[in-house]
């Protein structure tokens, strides 16, 4: 286990040549470099290879269609394994990540409809960011 492990992962699920998968992931990584998320660090996951479908398929709650998605995962201190983390809220209007919030995990997937306009903005990043250090 490294001692440099970070208490927290978001996993980025998003696929090669999928603009909206580049622009989530330029957003977290803005916001994980600011000092309040230090704990926090990114990983990106193609669909499209087998490690990638892999941790998709462990993900359970993130629908294919709504790509690209994130969902944070905590540092299990004993085994330096990540699990996913608990939505704390299944199924609770959220006035922020609206439709986008996953329901099982705390995570976010893209909402393409009128309403989400197919984006995960900063502001959502942030406030799925800080429920994950109120758990």
């Amino acid at each position: 286990m490294s001692e440099d492990a970070k208490t927290y992962r978001v996993l980025i699920f998003g696929k090669e040549g999928c603009q909206k998968c580049e622009v989530l992931k330029e957003r977290l990584g803005k916001t994980l470099a600011k000092k309040e998320w230090a704990d926090f660090e990114k990983q990106y996951l193609s669909v499209k290879t087998v490690d990638g479908l892999i941790a998709f398929s462990r993900a359970q709650c993130v629908n294919p269609s709504r790509i690209p998605a994130m969902v944070v995962t905590k540092r299990d201190p004993e085994t330096g394994d990540y699990a996913f983390l608990p939505n704390p809220a299944p199924g609770v209007p959220d006035a922020v990540c609206m439709k986008s919030k996953l329901y099982q995990y705390l995570g976010l997937q893209t909402d393409y409809s009128t309403l989400g306009k197919g984006v995960i903005s900063s502001k959502m990043i942030t406030a799925v960011l800080g429920q994950a250090l109120e758990l």
